[in-house]
């Protein structure tokens, strides 16, 4: 079983930054990839980024100049940096694994960090 801790979210104002961090802990051999998605209220759950097992990473376009997602293998930790942030990032952001079974793939999900960007 792998354990997901996400910290690093807040309150930052627009224009600023942010680095969240995503700590995995427990059977990651069989994790394909990393990555961090976003909720806003009322809206669905959206892919930021994620990195693969390859180191191979993919972005959501409207992010893709703003944000970059790293990893330390050592650590078992993911990042996302995040800068010029816009009021419009307001969100909470999950980190998550996706996990290779012996039926298929399957996800897990961090508890979520809250970031709020004020205008």
């Amino acid at each position: 079983q792998v354990q997901l801790v996400e910290s690093g979210g807040g309150l930052v104002q627009a224009g600023g930054s942010l680095r969240l961090s995503c700590a995995a802990s427990g059977s990651i051999f069989s994790m394909n990839a990393m990555g961090w998605y976003r909720q806003a209220p009322g809206k669905q759950r959206e892919l930021v980024a994620r990195i693969f097992r390859s180191g191979f990473t993919n972005y959501a376009d409207s992010m893709k100049a703003r944000f970059t997602i790293s990893r330390d293998n050592a650590k078992n930790t993911v990042y996302l940096q995040m800068n010029s942030l816009k009021p419009e990032d307001t969100a909470v952001y999950y980190c998550n694994a996706n996990m290779q079974g012996g039926l298929g793939t399957y996800d897990l999900w961090g508890q979520g960090t809250q970031v709020t960007v004020s205008s």
